[in-house]
Protein backbone atom coordinates (compact mmCIF):
# COMPACT_ATOMS: atom_id res chain seq x y z
CA UNK A 1 0.00 0.00 0.00
CA UNK A 2 1.32 3.59 -1.05
CA UNK A 3 1.68 5.94 2.28
CA UNK A 4 1.28 9.42 2.64
CA UNK A 5 5.26 10.47 2.45
CA UNK A 6 5.00 8.21 -0.95
CA UNK A 7 2.43 10.33 -2.67
CA UNK A 8 3.72 13.38 -1.44
CA UNK A 9 7.05 12.58 -2.73
CA UNK A 10 5.31 11.72 -6.22
CA UNK A 11 2.93 15.00 -6.06
CA UNK A 12 6.47 17.16 -5.29
CA UNK A 13 8.05 14.98 -8.37
CA UNK A 14 4.99 15.84 -10.71
CA UNK A 15 5.32 19.55 -9.85
CA UNK A 16 8.40 20.48 -9.89
CA UNK A 17 8.18 18.63 -14.02
CA UNK A 18 5.54 20.84 -14.46
CA UNK A 19 7.12 23.30 -17.18
CA UNK A 20 7.69 20.18 -18.73
CA UNK A 21 4.24 19.31 -18.94
CA UNK A 22 3.80 22.49 -21.03
CA UNK A 23 6.36 21.90 -23.71
CA UNK A 24 4.78 17.85 -24.21
CA UNK A 25 1.83 19.07 -24.82
CA UNK A 26 -1.51 20.25 -23.63
CA UNK A 27 -2.88 16.86 -22.95
CA UNK A 28 0.44 16.27 -20.54
CA UNK A 29 -0.48 19.63 -19.02
CA UNK A 30 -4.02 18.81 -18.37
CA UNK A 31 -2.98 15.82 -16.74
CA UNK A 32 -0.30 17.35 -14.53
CA UNK A 33 -3.10 19.55 -12.84
CA UNK A 34 -5.29 16.44 -12.67
CA UNK A 35 -2.77 14.42 -11.24
CA UNK A 36 -1.63 16.62 -8.94
CA UNK A 37 -5.44 17.38 -7.54
CA UNK A 38 -6.36 13.85 -7.35
CA UNK A 39 -2.77 12.67 -5.15
CA UNK A 40 -3.94 15.56 -2.86
CA UNK A 41 -7.92 14.50 -2.02
CA UNK A 42 -6.10 10.76 -2.09
CA UNK A 43 -3.96 12.12 0.77
CA UNK A 44 -6.12 14.88 1.88
CA UNK A 45 -7.88 14.39 5.73
CA UNK A 46 -11.63 16.05 5.53
CA UNK A 47 -11.69 16.49 8.90
CA UNK A 48 -8.64 17.60 10.00
CA UNK A 49 -8.04 20.64 7.74
CA UNK A 50 -12.22 21.22 7.00
CA UNK A 51 -11.87 24.94 8.22
CA UNK A 52 -10.24 26.06 4.82
CA UNK A 53 -13.75 25.66 3.43
CA UNK A 54 -14.91 29.40 5.62
CA UNK A 55 -12.02 30.39 3.71
CA UNK A 56 -13.43 33.78 1.37
CA UNK A 57 -11.04 32.59 -1.22
CA UNK A 58 -11.92 29.39 -1.45
CA UNK A 59 -15.66 30.63 -1.30
CA UNK A 60 -14.48 33.09 -4.25
CA UNK A 61 -13.24 29.68 -6.37
CA UNK A 62 -16.07 28.34 -6.33
CA UNK A 63 -18.43 31.09 -6.90
CA UNK A 64 -16.67 31.43 -10.17
CA UNK A 65 -17.08 27.67 -10.68
CA UNK A 66 -20.70 27.90 -10.05
CA UNK A 67 -21.11 31.45 -12.07
CA UNK A 68 -19.63 29.05 -15.07
CA UNK A 69 -22.06 26.66 -14.72
CA UNK A 70 -24.62 29.58 -15.02
CA UNK A 71 -23.12 30.83 -17.93
CA UNK A 72 -22.89 27.31 -19.61
CA UNK A 73 -26.82 27.08 -19.54
CA UNK A 74 -26.94 30.34 -20.70
CA UNK A 75 -24.95 29.76 -23.95
CA UNK A 76 -25.10 29.68 -27.38
CA UNK A 77 -23.89 25.90 -27.62
CA UNK A 78 -23.95 24.28 -24.13
CA UNK A 79 -22.09 22.10 -24.92
CA UNK A 80 -18.77 23.37 -25.76
CA UNK A 81 -19.16 25.54 -22.71
CA UNK A 82 -19.94 22.89 -20.04
CA UNK A 83 -17.48 20.71 -21.20
CA UNK A 84 -14.83 23.56 -20.51
CA UNK A 85 -17.01 25.06 -17.05
CA UNK A 86 -17.51 21.72 -16.09
CA UNK A 87 -13.27 21.13 -15.92
CA UNK A 88 -12.76 24.47 -14.41
CA UNK A 89 -13.18 22.84 -10.51
CA UNK A 90 -9.74 20.79 -10.99
CA UNK A 91 -7.98 24.38 -10.69
CA UNK A 92 -9.83 24.68 -7.57
CA UNK A 93 -8.48 20.94 -6.39
CA UNK A 94 -5.11 22.34 -7.52
CA UNK A 95 -5.26 25.69 -5.95
CA UNK A 96 -5.69 23.18 -2.64
CA UNK A 97 -3.04 21.20 -3.47
CA UNK A 98 -0.65 23.51 -3.99
CA UNK A 99 -1.28 25.17 -1.10
CA UNK A 100 -0.97 22.02 0.80
CA UNK A 101 2.44 20.90 -0.37
CA UNK A 102 3.65 24.37 0.66
CA UNK A 103 2.23 24.09 3.91
CA UNK A 104 3.74 20.46 4.60
CA UNK A 105 6.69 19.83 2.61
CA UNK A 106 9.89 21.94 1.78
CA UNK A 107 9.58 23.17 -2.21
CA UNK A 108 13.24 24.23 -2.83
CA UNK A 109 14.06 22.10 -5.53
CA UNK A 110 10.95 22.58 -6.80
CA UNK A 111 12.33 26.27 -8.05
CA UNK A 112 15.30 24.60 -8.69
CA UNK A 113 13.98 22.11 -11.35
CA UNK A 114 12.03 24.57 -12.75
CA UNK A 115 14.77 26.92 -13.15
CA UNK A 116 17.19 23.85 -14.61
CA UNK A 117 14.12 23.49 -17.16
CA UNK A 118 13.73 27.00 -18.42
CA UNK A 119 17.37 27.41 -18.83
CA UNK A 120 17.10 24.29 -21.36
CA UNK A 121 14.68 26.01 -23.02
CA UNK A 122 16.99 29.78 -23.38
CA UNK A 123 19.69 27.57 -24.58
CA UNK A 124 17.10 25.92 -27.19
CA UNK A 125 15.98 29.48 -28.04
CA UNK A 126 20.05 31.14 -28.55
CA UNK A 127 20.26 27.96 -30.55
CA UNK A 128 17.39 28.37 -33.01
CA UNK A 129 18.21 31.96 -32.85
CA UNK A 130 21.54 31.26 -34.65
CA UNK A 131 21.29 28.29 -36.96
CA UNK A 132 17.53 28.76 -37.95
CA UNK A 133 16.51 25.58 -36.34
CA UNK A 134 16.33 24.41 -32.59
CA UNK A 135 18.36 21.19 -31.14
CA UNK A 136 15.32 19.35 -32.17
CA UNK A 137 15.13 20.46 -35.79
CA UNK A 138 12.12 22.55 -35.17
CA UNK A 139 11.64 25.90 -36.85
CA UNK A 140 12.00 26.77 -39.92
CA UNK A 141 8.15 26.65 -40.26
CA UNK A 142 7.78 29.95 -38.65
CA UNK A 143 10.80 31.89 -40.24
CA UNK A 144 12.34 34.17 -38.01
CA UNK A 145 10.02 33.63 -35.32
CA UNK A 146 10.98 31.25 -32.41
CA UNK A 147 9.44 28.14 -31.45
CA UNK A 148 11.96 26.15 -29.22
CA UNK A 149 10.28 22.88 -28.34
CA UNK A 150 6.98 24.06 -28.81
CA UNK A 151 7.34 22.90 -32.43
CA UNK A 152 4.83 24.65 -34.36
CA UNK A 153 3.12 27.39 -31.65
CA UNK A 154 5.41 30.22 -31.12
CA UNK A 155 4.62 30.57 -27.45
CA UNK A 156 7.81 30.79 -26.25
CA UNK A 157 7.85 33.51 -24.31
CA UNK A 158 4.20 33.51 -22.92
CA UNK A 159 5.80 29.64 -21.24
CA UNK A 160 8.70 31.92 -20.09
CA UNK A 161 7.07 34.63 -18.32
CA UNK A 162 4.67 32.21 -16.93
CA UNK A 163 7.65 31.06 -14.60
CA UNK A 164 10.58 33.51 -14.45
CA UNK A 165 8.99 36.10 -11.98
CA UNK A 166 8.55 33.12 -9.45
CA UNK A 167 12.04 31.53 -10.04
CA UNK A 168 13.95 34.67 -9.95
CA UNK A 169 11.75 35.43 -6.63
CA UNK A 170 13.02 32.69 -5.25
CA UNK A 171 16.76 33.14 -5.82
CA UNK A 172 16.11 36.65 -4.43
CA UNK A 173 14.63 35.36 -1.33
CA UNK A 174 18.02 33.87 -0.88
CA UNK A 175 19.92 36.67 -2.37
CA UNK A 176 21.84 37.69 1.12
CA UNK A 177 23.15 34.58 1.14
CA UNK A 178 25.18 34.52 -1.91
CA UNK A 179 28.62 35.30 -2.99
CA UNK A 180 29.31 37.82 -5.47
CA UNK A 181 29.68 35.14 -8.14
CA UNK A 182 25.61 33.84 -7.81
CA UNK A 183 25.01 37.57 -7.66
CA UNK A 184 26.53 38.58 -10.74
CA UNK A 185 24.94 35.27 -12.48
CA UNK A 186 21.39 35.82 -11.95
CA UNK A 187 22.09 38.89 -12.96
CA UNK A 188 23.07 38.10 -16.50
CA UNK A 189 21.01 35.60 -16.28
CA UNK A 190 17.80 37.99 -16.43
CA UNK A 191 19.67 39.95 -18.79
CA UNK A 192 19.75 36.74 -20.84
CA UNK A 193 15.99 35.49 -20.45
CA UNK A 194 14.82 39.39 -21.00
CA UNK A 195 17.07 39.42 -24.50
CA UNK A 196 15.61 35.93 -25.38
CA UNK A 197 11.94 37.36 -25.10
CA UNK A 198 12.90 40.07 -27.69
CA UNK A 199 14.11 37.47 -29.82
CA UNK A 200 10.93 35.63 -29.72
CA UNK A 201 9.02 37.90 -31.78
CA UNK A 202 6.08 38.38 -29.70
CA UNK A 203 5.78 41.53 -28.64
CA UNK A 204 2.71 41.68 -26.45
CA UNK A 205 4.94 39.07 -24.22
CA UNK A 206 7.85 41.32 -24.67
CA UNK A 207 5.77 44.47 -23.41
CA UNK A 208 4.30 42.60 -20.13
CA UNK A 209 7.66 40.99 -18.84
CA UNK A 210 9.56 44.35 -19.50
CA UNK A 211 6.58 46.08 -17.50
CA UNK A 212 6.49 43.33 -15.04
CA UNK A 213 10.49 43.10 -14.63
CA UNK A 214 10.91 46.56 -14.11
CA UNK A 215 7.98 46.64 -11.25
CA UNK A 216 9.75 44.10 -9.83
CA UNK A 217 13.15 45.49 -9.94
CA UNK A 218 11.84 48.43 -8.16
CA UNK A 219 10.13 46.24 -5.22
CA UNK A 220 13.04 44.35 -4.22
CA UNK A 221 14.84 45.84 -1.13
CA UNK A 222 17.97 44.20 -1.52
CA UNK A 223 18.94 46.68 -4.23
CA UNK A 224 19.99 50.16 -3.64
CA UNK A 225 17.95 52.94 -6.07
CA UNK A 226 21.14 53.63 -7.34
CA UNK A 227 21.64 50.47 -8.58
CA UNK A 228 18.09 49.82 -9.65
CA UNK A 229 19.14 52.41 -12.09
CA UNK A 230 22.09 51.21 -13.18
CA UNK A 231 20.76 47.30 -13.63
CA UNK A 232 17.64 49.38 -15.59
CA UNK A 233 20.37 50.88 -18.15
CA UNK A 234 21.81 48.20 -18.17
CA UNK A 235 19.36 46.47 -19.46
CA UNK A 236 17.43 48.61 -21.84
CA UNK A 237 21.19 49.51 -23.68
CA UNK A 238 21.87 45.61 -24.21
CA UNK A 239 18.26 45.09 -25.89
CA UNK A 240 18.74 47.97 -27.90
CA UNK A 241 22.18 46.34 -28.85
CA UNK A 242 20.37 43.26 -30.12
CA UNK A 243 17.51 45.14 -31.59
CA UNK A 244 19.22 47.32 -33.68
CA UNK A 245 21.86 44.60 -35.13
CA UNK A 246 18.85 42.07 -36.75
CA UNK A 247 17.14 43.19 -39.58
CA UNK A 248 14.07 40.99 -38.54
CA UNK A 249 13.63 42.28 -34.86
CA UNK A 250 13.56 45.88 -36.01
CA UNK A 251 11.39 44.76 -38.82
CA UNK A 252 8.96 42.88 -36.19
CA UNK A 253 8.98 45.96 -33.53
CA UNK A 254 9.88 49.29 -35.19
CA UNK A 255 9.28 49.26 -38.93
CA UNK A 256 6.09 47.17 -38.72
CA UNK A 257 4.40 49.15 -37.01
CA UNK A 258 5.35 52.65 -37.85
CA UNK A 259 4.70 52.39 -41.75
CA UNK A 260 1.08 51.38 -40.07
CA UNK A 261 0.81 54.39 -37.73
CA UNK A 262 3.11 56.74 -39.98
CA UNK A 263 0.34 58.91 -42.21
CA UNK A 264 -3.53 59.32 -41.70
CA UNK A 265 -4.16 57.44 -44.90
CA UNK A 266 -2.14 54.22 -43.20
CA UNK A 267 -3.98 54.64 -39.85
CA UNK A 268 -7.05 54.43 -41.78
CA UNK A 269 -5.73 51.37 -43.63
CA UNK A 270 -4.68 49.89 -40.20
CA UNK A 271 -7.91 50.42 -38.91
CA UNK A 272 -9.91 48.82 -41.77
CA UNK A 273 -7.01 46.06 -42.77
CA UNK A 274 -5.37 45.37 -39.17
CA UNK A 275 -6.00 41.22 -38.20
CA UNK A 276 -6.45 42.85 -34.25
CA UNK A 277 -8.72 45.43 -34.94
CA UNK A 278 -10.73 43.33 -36.85
CA UNK A 279 -11.01 40.90 -34.69
CA UNK A 280 -11.58 43.31 -31.57
CA UNK A 281 -13.77 44.83 -33.66
CA UNK A 282 -15.83 41.72 -33.88
CA UNK A 283 -15.61 41.26 -31.07
CA UNK A 284 -17.40 44.45 -29.72
CA UNK A 285 -20.08 43.46 -32.19
CA UNK A 286 -20.69 40.08 -30.46
CA UNK A 287 -21.09 42.08 -27.35
CA UNK A 288 -23.24 44.61 -28.19
CA UNK A 289 -25.26 41.70 -29.84
CA UNK A 290 -25.48 40.20 -26.55
CA UNK A 291 -25.28 43.07 -23.90
CA UNK A 292 -26.04 41.59 -20.21
CA UNK A 293 -24.54 37.85 -20.57
CA UNK A 294 -22.62 36.87 -23.52
CA UNK A 295 -22.56 34.45 -25.91
CA UNK A 296 -21.40 31.99 -23.42
CA UNK A 297 -17.72 30.75 -22.74
CA UNK A 298 -16.05 29.43 -25.42
CA UNK A 299 -19.12 30.11 -27.84
CA UNK A 300 -17.34 33.90 -29.50
CA UNK A 301 -16.65 31.17 -32.38
CA UNK A 302 -20.24 29.35 -32.70
CA UNK A 303 -21.43 32.86 -32.61
CA UNK A 304 -19.06 34.18 -35.48
CA UNK A 305 -18.42 31.32 -37.42
CA UNK A 306 -22.09 30.98 -37.87
CA UNK A 307 -22.37 31.62 -41.87
CA UNK A 308 -26.05 30.80 -42.12
CA UNK A 309 -25.93 34.76 -40.61
CA UNK A 310 -25.90 37.37 -43.25
CA UNK A 311 -22.70 39.63 -42.93
CA UNK A 312 -24.40 42.60 -42.75
CA UNK A 313 -26.38 44.98 -40.22
CA UNK A 314 -25.47 43.60 -36.71
CA UNK A 315 -23.44 41.26 -37.94
CA UNK A 316 -21.51 43.00 -39.95
CA UNK A 317 -18.15 43.04 -38.23
CA UNK A 318 -17.97 39.55 -37.18
CA UNK A 319 -14.64 37.79 -38.41
CA UNK A 320 -14.73 34.12 -37.83
CA UNK A 321 -11.69 33.03 -35.00
CA UNK A 322 -11.54 31.16 -31.56
CA UNK A 323 -11.42 34.17 -29.98
CA UNK A 324 -11.12 37.95 -29.95
CA UNK A 325 -7.44 37.92 -28.83
CA UNK A 326 -8.21 40.94 -26.05
CA UNK A 327 -9.06 39.78 -21.99
CA UNK A 328 -11.30 42.39 -21.91
CA UNK A 329 -13.19 42.07 -25.12
CA UNK A 330 -13.09 37.96 -24.81
CA UNK A 331 -14.73 38.48 -21.42
CA UNK A 332 -17.26 41.32 -22.65
CA UNK A 333 -18.67 39.17 -25.86
CA UNK A 334 -18.63 35.41 -24.08
CA UNK A 335 -19.82 36.72 -20.69
CA UNK A 336 -21.53 39.83 -21.39
CA UNK A 337 -21.51 43.32 -19.48
CA UNK A 338 -23.21 41.04 -15.88
CA UNK A 339 -20.26 38.10 -16.23
CA UNK A 340 -17.51 40.80 -17.03
CA UNK A 341 -18.18 42.26 -13.51
CA UNK A 342 -18.75 39.10 -12.04
CA UNK A 343 -15.70 37.68 -13.33
CA UNK A 344 -13.03 40.70 -12.98
CA UNK A 345 -14.81 41.57 -9.29
CA UNK A 346 -13.74 37.44 -7.75
CA UNK A 347 -10.67 37.59 -10.09
CA UNK A 348 -9.17 40.73 -8.72
CA UNK A 349 -10.54 39.82 -5.34
CA UNK A 350 -8.22 36.84 -5.20
CA UNK A 351 -5.18 38.96 -6.71
CA UNK A 352 -5.48 41.62 -4.47
CA UNK A 353 -7.15 40.85 -1.10
CA UNK A 354 -3.80 40.01 0.64
CA UNK A 355 -1.90 43.56 -1.23
CA UNK A 356 -0.34 44.80 2.08
CA UNK A 357 0.90 41.59 3.16
CA UNK A 358 2.48 40.75 -0.33
CA UNK A 359 4.34 44.17 0.06
CA UNK A 360 5.28 44.16 2.72
CA UNK A 361 6.22 40.61 3.60
CA UNK A 362 9.33 41.12 1.16
CA UNK A 363 8.34 37.30 -0.13
CA UNK A 364 9.60 37.65 -3.86
CA UNK A 365 8.20 34.62 -4.84
CA UNK A 366 5.01 35.86 -4.15
CA UNK A 367 6.28 39.01 -5.58
CA UNK A 368 7.01 37.51 -8.65
CA UNK A 369 3.31 35.34 -9.10
CA UNK A 370 1.53 38.47 -8.34
CA UNK A 371 2.72 40.76 -10.86
CA UNK A 372 2.58 38.07 -13.32
CA UNK A 373 -1.18 37.72 -12.41
CA UNK A 374 -1.88 41.47 -12.91
CA UNK A 375 -0.14 41.55 -16.18
CA UNK A 376 -2.84 39.09 -17.36
CA UNK A 377 -5.00 41.58 -17.42
CA UNK A 378 -3.01 44.81 -19.30
CA UNK A 379 -5.69 46.66 -21.12
CA UNK A 380 -5.30 46.87 -25.26
CA UNK A 381 -2.62 44.31 -25.75
CA UNK A 382 -3.39 41.01 -27.57
CA UNK A 383 -3.33 38.41 -25.83
CA UNK A 384 -4.50 34.72 -25.76
CA UNK A 385 -7.64 33.20 -24.99
CA UNK A 386 -7.94 33.59 -20.37
CA UNK A 387 -9.79 30.13 -21.07
CA UNK A 388 -7.45 28.22 -23.19
CA UNK A 389 -5.81 25.40 -21.17
CA UNK A 390 -2.28 26.26 -21.34
CA UNK A 391 -2.92 30.36 -20.35
CA UNK A 392 -5.46 29.02 -17.38
CA UNK A 393 -2.71 26.29 -16.31
CA UNK A 394 -0.05 29.19 -16.13
CA UNK A 395 -2.51 31.65 -14.42
CA UNK A 396 -3.87 29.47 -11.63
CA UNK A 397 -0.05 27.69 -11.04
CA UNK A 398 0.72 31.31 -10.23
CA UNK A 399 -2.41 32.14 -8.17
CA UNK A 400 -1.33 29.19 -6.44
CA UNK A 401 1.63 29.83 -5.89
CA UNK A 402 1.10 33.57 -4.62
CA UNK A 403 -1.10 32.30 -1.77
CA UNK A 404 1.19 28.94 -0.82
CA UNK A 405 4.65 30.75 -0.76
CA UNK A 406 4.13 32.77 2.10
CA UNK A 407 2.55 31.01 6.05
CA UNK A 408 0.39 34.66 6.07
CA UNK A 409 -1.58 33.54 2.75
CA UNK A 410 -1.39 30.09 2.99
CA UNK A 411 -5.07 29.04 3.18
CA UNK A 412 -4.13 25.97 5.30
CA UNK A 413 -2.27 28.49 7.78
CA UNK A 414 -5.71 29.73 8.56
CA UNK A 415 -5.70 28.59 12.42
CA UNK A 416 -2.32 29.82 13.22
CA UNK A 417 -2.73 33.80 11.05
CA UNK A 418 -6.64 33.73 11.07
CA UNK A 419 -6.54 34.09 7.33
CA UNK A 420 -9.99 34.62 5.72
Amino acid sequence: MIQKKQIDSLNIFILSLFPLSFILGPSISLFSVLSIGILFLITYNFREYDFIFSSTTIKILFAIYFYLLFNSIISIDYKIGLSRNLGFVRFIIFFLAINFLFFKLKTDKIFKIWFFILVIVLIDSYIETIFGKNSLGFGEEYGNRIVSFFKDEPIVAAFLNGFILMIFGYFLNNFSKYNNFKKFSIYILILLFLICILLTGERSNLIKILIGFFVFLYLIHHFSLSNKIIFTLIVSVFMLVVLSSSTYLKHRYISQLYEKIKTKEKRLEFYDKSLYVSLYKSGYAVFKNNFYLGVGNKNYRVETCDFSKEKKGKYKNYWCMTHPHQIYIEFLSEHGLGGTIILLVLFFTLIFKHLKIIITSKNYIQVGSFIYLILNFIPLLPSGSFFNDFNLSLFFLNLSIMYASNKKTNIFYKKKYNIK
